[in-house]
C-alpha cells in the first residue's frame, strides 16, 4: 500500500487544518490508521489512530477535543481535522497502516508496518 499525505501547511495559532492521506494498491478498509508526528530532534509520536470500522479512536492526550481522525473505506482516506493550533503542533505528519486485520489500535509506531511521506505543518505564535 503506498500512502500520500496532504494538506500541511504554514498556519497562525488558532488556525485550522485538515490533512488528508489516500491510499493506492490495495485498499485499507481492513488496517488500522494512524497519524504521527515527529517534530525537529524529537522522536515519532502518536497523535491519532482510527480502527478499521471507525468505532474505536484513540488520541494523544495533548490533541483531544482538539483534533479528530476519520476515515472513508469507499475512498481509502484518512482524515485528521485539526482546529485550535499550537505552536507546538509544529511537525512533520505521517499516515500509516497497520497489516490487515488488525484489531488494536496502537501509538506504538511498529505497529504500523506502511507509512506515507509526511506533510509538514507549522503553526506560527
Amino acid at each position: 500500500v503506498q500512502l500520500q499525505a496532504s494538506g500541511g501547511g504554514l498556519v497562525q495559532a488558532g488556525d485550522s487544518l485538515t490533512l488528508s492521506c489516500a491510499a493506492s494498491g490495495r485498499t485499507f478498509s481492513s488496517d488500522v490508521m494512524g497519524w504521527f508526528r515527529q517534530a525537529p530532534g524529537k522522536e515519532r509520536e502518536f497523535v491519532a489512530g482510527i480502527s478499521k470500522g471507525g468505532r474505536n479512536i484513540n488520541y494523544k492526550d495533548s490533541v483531544k477535543g482538539r483534533f479528530a481522525i476519520s476515515r472513508d473505506n469507499t475512498k481509502d482516506t484518512v482524515y485528521l481535522q485539526m482546529i485550535s493550533l499550537k505552536p507546538e503542533d509544529t511537525a512533520v505528519y505521517y499516515c500509516a497502516g497497520t497489516a490487515p486485520g488488525t484489531v488494536v489500535v496502537s501509538t506504538t509506531p511498529t505497529s504500523y508496518i506502511y507509512w506515507g511521506q509526511g506533510t509538514q505543518v507549522t503553526v506560527s505564535s
